[in-house]
Order: structure tokens, then sequence, then C-alpha cells
């Protein structure tokens, strides 16, 4: 990298980096083959332009669906492409009088070590955050998606029951630490008993349910939930929404933000017909993205960091080094392997 660096400062017209493309479309999980390590030769930056390094990407779920050939909300990733994600960087070079070389940006650059993007796709991030890192996370768009889907979607009030699917991962465990901080009961599903002591002694969950193959957890959830569910932030989909959807409380809210027990199915599960419950609890359900609320991002992001900075919420990280190691990290981040936002650290800060 660093002799990419020299390149550029004795103007280079072109010159080398790494990044992951899609060497594949995944058959259900991704294997290590559906990626591949490739060298590119990248432009020097043009006018209205800007040559960022990359610091860390972000590693998150919906990039499973960008991988398959489907109509979506956004372009899947073509075979041979580089790899859709955020990264927070710092601009190399800039052809635009908006940003200085040194600056911290945020943008979706790609599963790639440098990119040349226009300046209108790069946000410059606070440098006086803790950590860089963190525009990827809390003080990102993991933090945003939970801020919107639960604070503006779901509107809890202080009382009221909260469950969250998917509870462990790093947007889940930042919902429940929201609707603590707004007075509400919470409690998260999740995969394992490891991580459901993590969200009970480390993220303050009042409860969390280990949800497993075998049948007893509908009947675990209802005992979890006494007096029912008034908000729902569902993360996974499939079973564990199907028995949520019955114990629902008059005027309910539910927020849909993943279906992450679905993704890598050929085809989606056949679930019960659960309509009927909503009309007879009059509650409200609702797919959300965060861009949804692009406006309001700057507002959000000040909360979010006093409540950090407080201590009212608590960031956990899982970092992996060298892009060579982002599909392996990719996956296991599928599988629930580890806690916290999974991130890649492409270049020293």
């Amino acid at each position: 990298m660093s002799d990419v660096i020299s390149g550029i400062a004795r103007g280079d017209a072109a010159f080398s980096h790494r990044k992951i493309v899609l060497a594949a479309r995944p058959q259900g999980m991704p294997k290590l083959s559906d990626f591949e390590l490739v060298t590119s030769q990248l432009p020097a930056p043009a006018p209205g332009q800007c040559l960022v390094r990359g610091l860390y990407l972000s590693l998150d779920p919906y990039m499973r669906g960008r991988m398959d050939d489907r109509k979506s909300y956004a372009e899947s990733v073509q075979v041979g492409q580089a790899m859709i994600g955020q990264v927070v960087g710092r601009v190399v070079a800039s052809q635009h009088p908006g940003l200085q070389p040194g600056d911290p940006v945020v943008g979706d650059l790609g599963w790639q070590e440098l990119a040349v993007v226009p300046a209108e796709a790069l946000t410059r991030v606070d440098p006086g955050q803790e950590s860089l890192s963190t525009a990827l996370g809390i003080l990102g768009m993991t933090g945003l998606t939970a801020y919107f889907g639960l604070l503006h979607v779901c509107q809890p009030q202080a009382g009221e029951t909260v469950v969250i699917s998917g509870a462990a991962g790093a947007v889940g465990s930042t919902v429940g630490q929201l609707a603590k901080i707004k007075g509400c009961r919470v409690v998260g599903v999740t995969g394992s008993q490891t991580k459901a002591r993590y969200l009970k002694e480390q993220m303050g969950f009042d409860e969390a349910l280990v949800w497993g193959s075998e049948p007893s957890g509908p009947d675990r959830l209802a005992a979890h939930c006494p007096d029912g569910i008034d908000v729902y932030f569902d993360n996974l989909g499939g079973a564990v929404t199907d028995a949520v959807v019955t114990l629902l409380n008059l005027k309910a809210r539910v927020a849909v933000c993943g279906q992450s027990s679905q993704y890598n199915l050929d085809r989606a599960e056949q679930g019960p017909r659960w309509l009927r419950n909503l009309i007879i609890k009059r509650a409200r359900i609702q797919g959300f993205l965060v861009w949804d609320f692009v406006s309001q991002h700057p507002q959000a992001l000040r909360q979010l960091q006093d409540w950090l900075r407080s201590g009212k919420l608590r960031n956990r990280e899982h970092v992996v080094e060298g892009i060579e190691n982002a599909p392996r990290a990719f996956i296991e981040m599928l599988e629930g392997r580890h806690l916290g936002k999974y991130l890649v650290k492409l270049s020293p800060e």
C-alpha cells in the first residue's frame, strides 16, 4: 500500500490495488470459491473525484441478497464485479475543493483497498470520533438502522415489551439498548447460550431466548412475554416471526429490517398465514430502509454519539485483518460465529 501512495505522490497515471470480486453466484451458504482476490489497475482521480484509501470495510447480512441475480431494491453484484459494501477511509488525492488529502470519509467503496469515486458519493466523518470504525457501526448504518427502525417505525413507549430477533447481531443489540433507554422491557431471540448471556450481562436485555430446532420455541417465547408483545424488530423472519405474530398485543408495531433466516434458501420457507391476526390486533407491520430517513441522519448521529459517550450505549466490534480474509469473515458472520459488528481492517488508521 505504501508503494501505491508513493506512486500517487509521483503523479503516476495508474497504480495497482487489491479487491475481492464475485467469482460465482452462491448456491445456499456462500463458499470461499464464490469469491476471488484480484489485483486491478486504478486511474488517478479526474476533476470532481477523489482517491480514497480504505481503512475499514463493513460486512453486513444484506450483502448476501445482492449476490443473487434477483430483482430487489438495489442492483445485484455481477460476476467479476467487486463486492459492494461501505468503507471508511481517508482521502489520498482530491480533485474537488470540498475534500482534502487526509480527510476521513465514508462511502460505498466496495471490497477493495483503494477507490476512485465522485466526491459527492462521500460523506466526511467527524475526525473527533473515538475510532473511525464506528462510522460503519454504531455511529453509521448499523446505528441508524436501529435508531429509525425502532424509534420512528415502532415508536416504543415506556413499559412496553419489545422483542428482537437476531438480537445479538450488530443492529439487534443496538435496538435492544435503545429500547432500554426508552424504558421498555426487552426480550432478545438469539442462537446460543453464549449470545444470550452477552445480551443480558453486557447489553442490558431483560430476557434472552435461545431459539433452536426444538418445537418448544413458541411456548418458551410466550413464557418470556407473559403480557404479550407490543413491538417486534424483525431481523430473521421465518419461524421466530410466525411465533411472535400470535403474541402481538392490540395496536402492536412490527419493523421488518431483515430476513436473514431466508437469505441462503433457494426457496423461501412456507409458514402459517397470519395476516388475520393483524386484523384482530389492529397491528401495523412495516418494512424500511435506513435511506428512507436520510434527511434526518445528522440529528440521529448526534444523539447516538451522545448516548455512546455517556455510556448509555455500548459498542462491540469483531475486526479481521486484511482484505484477503474478507470472504472467510463474511461467511463466519452469516453463520453467526462471533459477536459485534463485523469489520475488515484494510490498512492502518
